[in-house]
C-alpha cells in the first residue's frame, strides 16, 4: 500500500517480533514506523474477506481524488462467527473483524467499534482510529474495496497476550485521497501480513498490539 495512508494504518509504530515481545514483562515493544511503500502484490487469495461489503460512493474525478462514501456499511459481527467465544478460533475471528472494521472505516463506514475492540494500551489502534476520524472530518475516503482473506492462524501468547493471531489478506487496487487536500492517487493491490496480540478482557477479545507490513515478495 501507499506510505501515505495504510503505512500509517498498518505500520504505525510497527511492532518488532510481536510473537516474542514482552518476554521481560514490560509489554509490547514498538519502534517508529518504517518507510513502507507496498507495490503490486500477486493477488493470491483462497477466500473472501468479510470486511467492506455493499455500498458505493466512490468516484475518481480524474486526478485520483475520491468522494465520500457514507453508504458503506460497517461489517456485520454475524459474519465472524465465534468472535465472542474465549477460544483461539474466537480470537482469530475477532482479529479479522478488527481489520474489517478498520478498512471499512477508511471507506466511510462507522469505525467507532475499533474502540471496543482495542485495549487501552494499544497505541497503534488509537493512531489508526484517529487517522480514520481525520479523514471523516474532511469528508475524504478510500474508494470502495473489499479485502480478501489469504490465511489466518493463531498460537498461545507469551504472557503479554493470551493469543497471538497471524492474519494475511489482500487489499485490491483502489483510490486514496491526498493527506493535504491536494488530490489523491491510485494505489496498487497489495498483500498485507499482520500479527496481533489479543487478550480476553471484560468478556470479549481485545487487540493489545499489532504489527503489519507487506507480504514477502511485495514491492517496497
Amino acid at each position: 500500500m501507499s506510505r501515505r495512508l495504510l503505512a500509517a494504518v498498518a505500520a504505525a509504530a510497527l511492532t518488532v517480533g510481536l510473537a516474542s515481545c514482552g518476554e521481560d514483562g514490560d509489554g509490547p515493544v514498538t519502534t517508529p514506523p518504517p518507510e513502507i511503500d507496498v507495490g503490486q502484490g500477486d493477488g493470491a487469495s483462497d477466500g473472501g474477506g468479510d470486511a467492506p461489503s455493499d455500498g458505493g460512493g466512490e468516484a475518481d474525478d480524474g486526478d485520483g481524488s475520491t468522494e465520500a462514501a457514507p453508504d458503506i456499511p460497517a461489517p456485520d459481527p454475524a459474519d465472524f462467527p465465534g468472535m465472542d467465544e474465549q477460544t483461539p478460533e474466537g480470537a482469530e475471528q475477532a482479529y479479522r473483524y478488527f481489520w474489517a472494521v478498520a478498512i471499512s472505516g477508511y471507506q466511510g463506514a462507522d469505525a467507532s467499534e475499533l474502540t471496543g475492540l482495542s485495549g487501552e494500551e494499544c497505541r497503534n489502534c488509537v493512531e489508526m482510529l484517529d487517522e480514520i476520524l481525520e479523514l471523516e472530518d474532511g469528508g475524504n475516503h478510500w474508494s470502495r474495496v473489499q479485502i480478501e482473506d489469504v490465511a489466518v492462524g493463531s498460537e498461545t501468547g507469551d504472557g503479554s497476550f493470551d493469543v497471538i493471531v497471524d492474519y494475511v489478506f489482500v487489499i485490491p487496487a483502489h483510490d486514496e485521497p491526498g493527506t493535504t487536500g491536494d488530490g489523491g492517487s491510485r494505489v496498487d493491490e497489495a498483500q498485507l501480513e499482520t500479527s496481533g496480540g489479543l487478550s480476553w478482557v471484560d468478556g470479549r477479545w481485545k487487540v493489545l498490539d499489532y504489527s503489519a507490513g507487506p507480504a514477502e515478495g511485495d514491492g517496497t
